[in-house]
């Protein structure tokens, strides 16, 4: 995780563990506080571990994010757009492959309480990681 020092905020979080079927995915949760909205990305990264040296990575994960119950967006698999690549640079996450199947979402979130889930597409397994970063403008 990361804080900035000056102010004590929270600017990222992440949690790596093994994605299963059904009910074994990786969950994250946040709050966005306060009374104005905040752009987050949010990534789901299975692939790009192989970087770092991880073995059985998730092949094909998928991101969900829910506000309370209900499902809010999802991705699976990123498609490389410079808009990503722009906020990637900007929070300082690790790059990914443009043509890779890890998944990513730039997302502009009201004050609340959200979760994220990592899942691998067609049921597949492995090593995955949530990834959550605030984007300053």
């Amino acid at each position: 995780t990361g804080e900035t020092p000056a102010t004590g905020r929270l600017v990222n979080i992440s949690a790596r563990n093994h994605v299963g079927t059904d009910n074994e995915i990786l969950v994250a949760g946040f709050v966005i506080n306060g009374n104005v909205p905040k752009k987050v990305l949010i990534r789901g990264i299975g692939p790009a571990l192989q970087g770092f040296g991880v073995q059985g990575f998730l092949a094909d994960p998928e991101i969900r994010l829910f506000q309370g119950s209900t499902l809010y967006r999802t991705n699976d698999n990123w498609g490389g757009t410079a808009e990503l690549s722009a906020a990637f640079t900007s929070t300082e996450a690790f790059p990914l492959a443009a043509n890779s199947l890890d998944a990513a979402l730039l997302v502009t979130l009201p004050p609340g309480s959200y979760t994220v889930e990592l899942r691998g597409v067609g049921n597949s397994t492995g090593n995955g990681m949530v990834e959550v970063y605030e984007v300053t403008p």
